[in-house]
């Protein structure tokens, strides 16, 4: 038998979250999983518990598919982990989206292709403003968070003693960055 399992979210405080439990109480969720945070929140607890408490053979079940991802690309990344766990999803005010269907799949797997044909886009998009910017002398991507001089107070700092976890936290740069900019460092001085 499957077990429903509920997900409610509401993006602030201000906002009430009674009328999504109401509804997945209605439709017969053992257990509700809430979170009050802003959608484009990577760490919603509600939810990590609610992935994390689903068993083979449940259904996740939401209000409407827009409580449950943050883009149509983490949606469907969240539904495939579903499914590899054996767990179905089902929104209550979404028609047709219900992967316990086969009506539900099938709608389902064409927002996952919409999902992939926007990635591609993105893809193409960032290579062709790559392609763009280095013709006309420009570097693309992120800007080093280790300048040279940030580099060279990090390595005064490591001459007195500091370790270059204690040295990063005090010029407030990533561990990982700094490691990564001292082998670089060393790999320029060989």
């Amino acid at each position: 038998m499957t077990t429903l399992i509920g997900y409610a979210r509401v993006s602030t405080p201000d906002q009430n979250l009674s009328m999504q439990v109401e509804a997945l109480e209605k439709a017969g969720c053992h257990r509700i999983f809430t979170d009050v945070a802003s959608g484009a929140k990577a760490e919603r607890p509600g939810l990590e518990e609610a992935l994390a408490y689903l068993r083979k053979g449940d259904t996740l079940v939401v209000w409407k598919i827009d409580r449950l991802g943050r883009s149509l690309s983490h949606l469907v990344q969240i539904v495939d982990s579903l499914r590899d766990r054996g767990v179905s999803f089902r929104s209550l005010n979404d028609s047709g989206m219900d992967t316990t269907t086969r009506n539900g799949r099938l709608i389902f797997n064409v927002f996952a292709s919409f999902a992939e044909f926007e990635r591609d886009l993105i893809r193409e998009r960032t290579k062709a403003g790559l392609e763009s910017a280095a013709a006309q002398g420009r570097l693309g991507g992120r800007r080093p968070v280790i300048t040279p001089a940030t580099l060279l107070k990090a390595k005064q700092l490591m001459a007195k003693g500091l370790t270059v976890r204690e040295a990063a936290a005090s010029l407030k740069v990533g561990k990982s960055a700094l490691y990564a900019a001292l082998r670089e460092s060393k790999t320029a001085e060989k």
